[in-house]
């Protein structure tokens, strides 16, 4: 059975849509699953990242969208194929920015997504990167998911956007999917010098101590380095610290899902 999962903070900078390219690269590649990556914001970041090139992308997930009538084909038509095992990626353009307001009559807009993933069946696990924003986006992405994975830097203002992420979440939970749980909360840019680091990483632990990774992503040039080349970071540097530290979530990832 297909498990869905959202990466998401509103706030930007925090590493999302990393997590996103490099945990579905190390879990496709890894432990051999297969894996889909949805591409939900409209910089296109995690396409570029997977090395598809966003000026060639025709259809991309704003035709599935908008699209009035859904078939699976249309969907298979716009996933593309990585060069990465295991990893395909239904990709985004800029043409995305405008979805929201294109949406704003069309029934259930919450549910675009949805209807999107209900059709998808030949996936282990499909991440969504969304947005940061706590748009119409997310809100679709949220509504499609299983489970939401946080990730937060270690600053002053990162407990602020989990208050107003995790209000959402109760949101989604109580009017569009029940179901919908917190997958993880994942430090990530950590760097264990810094006194505030570690006052901030205490204070998510006291709200999140049983859903915090053991896992933490350092700061590391080889991760900010590997999307310039169209690589996940196990692709681009399999030895680099990033490398080492996204393998031990991908591995922490999949021992939760047992």
């Amino acid at each position: 059975m297909t498990k869905i999962i959202a990466v998401a903070n509103q706030k930007g900078g925090v590493g999302k849509t990393t997590t996103a390219v490099n945990l579905s690269a190390c879990v496709a590649e890894k432990h051999d699953k297969k894996v889909l990556l949805i591409d939900l914001d409209p910089q296109g970041n995690a396409t570029s990242g997977c090395g598809i090139n966003k000026k060639k992308i025709s259809p991309s997930i704003y035709d599935l969208l908008l699209a009035d009538e859904l078939t699976s084909d249309d969907i298979k038509e716009a996933i593309k194929e990585t060069k990465f095992k295991n990893l395909s990626i239904l990709p985004s353009t800029m043409e995305l920015v405008g979805a929201e307001i294109e949406l704003t009559d069309v029934s259930k807009r919450e549910q675009r997504i949805k209807r999107i993933t209900d059709k998808l069946f030949d996936y282990d696990y499909i991440f969504i990167d969304c947005p940061p924003s706590l748009g119409l986006m997310t809100l679709n992405a949220l509504t499609a998911s299983d489970s939401v994975l946080i990730p937060i830097q270690c600053e002053f203002y990162a407990l602020e956007g989990l208050s107003q992420l995790t209000n959402t979440i109760r949101q989604v939970k109580k009017h569009y999917n029940a179901a919908l749980q917190i997958e993880g909360v994942l430090v990530t840019m950590y760097d264990g010098r810094l006194n505030l680091t570690t006052q901030v990483l205490a204070e998510v632990k006291k709200f999140f101590a049983d859903k915090m990774y053991k896992t933490v992503i350092p700061r590391n040039v080889r991760i900010s380095e590997a999307p310039s080349h169209g690589m996940p970071i196990n692709y681009y540097d399999k030895f680099a610290k990033g490398s080492t530290a996204y393998y031990q979530l991908a591995e922490e990832f999949l021992e939760r899902q047992n």
